[in-house]
C-alpha cells in the first residue's frame, strides 16, 4: 500500500455532532432553513401508525465470537481490575452535513467482532469481575415508529439510513450483554482513575471519562499498546479473512488489465483504474482497504501518488497499489507494476527483476526466530548491488550497506515490511522491540514491497532510467517452517505479468 514512511501519525478524529454544533452562532436546528418537513400534529400521528413489522438486519459475526472472547480474554489478564472502554467512533464530516462511509475503529472490531454493519458511536465497555471482565456493548438501539428520531433524524432516523438491528439480534450474534447507548453516558460520568479508554477512537468518550476522573491517564496509552501487540500474531479467523481480501484484490487487478483499451483513451486514465478496481473492491467486499494509488509513467516514482488525474499512455508502466477491504475490515495490499503496452522495454525489464530479485531474497529469509529488521536488510543488500552495478552511486555496494553510507536508499526511501490486517499498517502502536527488532513469530502476517524509483528529474542515473517507478509488494504469513506468500497467485514476474495483459485482452 501506501509505502510505510516509519514515522509514527496520530491521527486526530473529529466529533461530528460538536462540529455541527458550532456551524452557527444561534444554535438553530441543522437545515432548518431548508427543511420542508411538517410540523403538525396530523402528520406525526400518520407518519407513526400501520407499520408492518419487519426483519432487522443481524451482526452476521458468530463465527468469530470465539476468537473476540480470547481476545478479551487477554484483556482481563493483562488489565485486572481496570474498566477497559474501547469506542467504535462517530461519523467524520467531509463537508458540512454529509459524511466519510463509515468505518469502526479498529481496535473496536478487533474486540467485538462487529465489521462493516457496526453502529456508529457504539462502545465497548469491559467491567472487571474478579480476574475477569463482563462485555457490555452499548449502542443506538432501534428506534420505534411512533418516535421523531424515525422521520425526522437524517444522521441516524432508520427513515433516512435504514433499520438497526435488535438488541437480542446484536447480543446472540457478537455473544454479549447490548445496551442503550444513553445508558453509557450515565455510567461513564462516575468513572475513576481505574477507567482506561482508547484515545483516539472518539473525542466525545475520551472527554467523557477525562472530565470525570479528572485527569488524562498516561496508562491510556499502555492500554492502547497493548491492544496494538496483541494483533500482531493473528489467529485462523484472521489469516482467512486476508486471504478473501487477497482473492478479491485479484479480481480488482485483472478488472483493470481488461479495461487498458478505454484506460488509454481517456485523458485521466488513471482515474479509470482507481474507479475500476474500486468497483470491484465494493461488489467483493466493504470498500478498499486504503487510497488507491494508480500511478503511470513518472507518477510512479511518487511514493504516495493518490490523485490519480493523469493520462496513461503506451509504452508507460502503471505502479497499482491496491487492496480490498472485506465486510469483516481486514484488507489485502498489493502492488504490481504492469507495462501498459503489454511488454516492458530492455530498460523496464531490467528495473522490474531487479525490483522482483530483491523481493525474492526478502522472502527467502522468513522464518520463525529471524528478527523482523532482517527482512527489510535482505531486501537492501539487492537493492544497493543492483545500484552500485549500474553506476549509480559513488560507492561499492558495501560500502553504501554501511550504517555510514546508505547512498543506494536513494531509490528506495520506504521500508520494506509492514503487517498488515485490520489497518493497512497494522499494529502501528506497538514498541519497537515488538516490531522493528521484534522475533518473527508463526502467524504474523506482513507485506514484502521492495521498490527502485528514478525520479524523472534525477541526474545521478542515465536518462533512460529517469521517470521509471517500479514496486513488487506481496502480502506473506509467517508458518511453522517458513512462509507463504498468500498473494502469490497474482502474477508478479515480468514474463508472467506480460502473459497474464495478453490473456486478460
Amino acid at each position: 500500500m501506501q509505502v510505510d514512511s516509519g514515522v509514527a501519525h496520530v491521527v486526530s478524529l473529529v466529533s461530528s455532532r460538536a462540529r455541527l454544533e458550532d456551524m452557527s452562532d444561534d444554535k438553530a436546528p441543522r437545515n432548518e432553513n431548508r427543511s420542508t418537513l411538517p410540523d403538525v400534529s396530523a402528520f406525526k400521528a400518520y407518519v407513526s401508525g400501520d407499520w408492518a413489522d419487519r426483519e432487522r438486519p443481524v451482526a452476521r459475526v458468530r463465527e468469530q465470537v470465539p476468537f473476540c472472547v480470547e481476545r478479551r480474554r487477554a484483556l482481563s489478564t493483562e488489565f485486572a481490575g481496570k474498566t477497559l472502554v474501547i469506542p467504535a467512533g462517530q461519523w467524520l464530516v467531509r463537508s458540512y452535513d454529509t459524511h466519510h462511509p463509515y468505518r469502526a475503529h479498529s481496535s473496536f472490531t478487533y474486540y467485538t467482532g462487529w465489521g462493516s454493519d457496526t453502529v456508529a458511536d457504539s462502545v465497548l465497555v469491559l467491567t472487571p469481575r474478579g480476574q475477569e471482565h463482563d462485555a457490555t456493548l452499548y449502542y443506538r438501539f432501534p428506534a420505534g415508529r411512533g418516535t421523531d428520531e424515525f422521520y425526522s433524524d437524517a444522521d441516524i432516523g432508520e427513515f433516512w439510513v435504514g433499520p438497526r438491528p435488535s438488541p437480542e439480534g446484536v447480543a446472540i450474534e457478537l455473544g454479549m450483554a447490548t445496551a442503550p447507548r444513553a445508558e453509557f453516558d450515565e455510567i461513564a460520568a462516575h468513572a475513576d482513575s481505574t477507567w482506561l479508554v482508547i484515545r483516539e477512537a472518539d473525542v466525545d468518550v475520551t472527554a467523557a471519562v477525562d472530565a470525570a476522573r479528572g485527569a488524562t491517564l498516561d496508562a491510556d496509552q499502555d492500554f492502547f499498546r497493548f491492544t496494538s501487540e496483541q494483533r500482531l500474531v493473528k489467529d485462523s479467523f484472521e489469516i482467512a479473512e486476508i486471504r478473501a481480501a487477497v482473492e478479491a484484490t485479484k479480481l480488482g487487478f485483472a478488472d483493470v488489465l481488461r479495461d487498458i483499451p478505454e484506460i488509454v483513451a481517456h485523458e485521466r486514465g488513471e482515474r479509470l483504474i482507481e474507479g475500476t478496481f474500486n468497483r470491484r473492491a465494493r461488489a467483493e467486499g466493504n470498500f478498499i482497504g486504503y487510497e488507491t494509488i494508480a500511478a503511470a509513467g513518472d507518477h510512479a516514482c511518487i511514493l504516495h501518488w493518490t490523485r490519480n488525474d493523469g493520462k496513461v499512455r503506451d509504452g508507460d508502466l502503471v505502479l497499482m497499489d491496491a487492496g480490498v477491504e472485506v465486510e469483516s475490515l481486514y484488507t489485502a495490499d498489493i502492488t504490481r507494476t504492469f507495462p501498459v503496452s503489454g511488454t516492458y522495454s530492455p530498460v523496464q525489464r531490467e528495473v522490474y527483476e531487479a525490483v522482483r530479485e530483491a523481493a525474492d531474497a526478502a522472502f527467502a529469509v522468513v522464518k520463525p526466530g529471524i528478527i523482523f529488521k532482517d527482512v527489510h536488510a535482505a531486501a537492501m543488500a539487492v537493492i544497493a548491488r543492483k545500484v552500485a552495478e549500474w553506476g549509480f552511486i559513488p560507492v561499492t555496494a558495501e560500502e553504501s550497506l554501511a550504517e555510514s553510507g546508505q547512498h543506494h536508499r536513494r531509490y528506495m526511501v520506504h521500508g520494506t515490511s509492514h503487517h498488515l490486517g485490520l489497518d493497512v499498517h497494522d499494529c502501528g502502536q506497538a514498541r519497537k522491540e515488538f516490531y522493528k527488532e521484534a522475533v518473527v513469530r508463526e502467524g504474523m502476517v506482513f507485506t514484502i514491497e521492495p521498490g527502485l524509483y528514478f525520479q524523472p528529474d534525477d541526474l545521478t542515473v542515465p536518462e533512460e532510467f529517469r521517470g521509471i517507478g517500479v514496486r513488487i509488494e506481496d502480502n506473506i504469513l509467517v508458518t511453522a517452517t517458513g512462509a507463504e506468500n498468500l498473494s502469490i497467485g497474482i502474477p508478479r514476474t515480468a514474463d508472467d505479468v506480460e502473459a497474464w495483459l495478453k490473456a486478460q485482452r
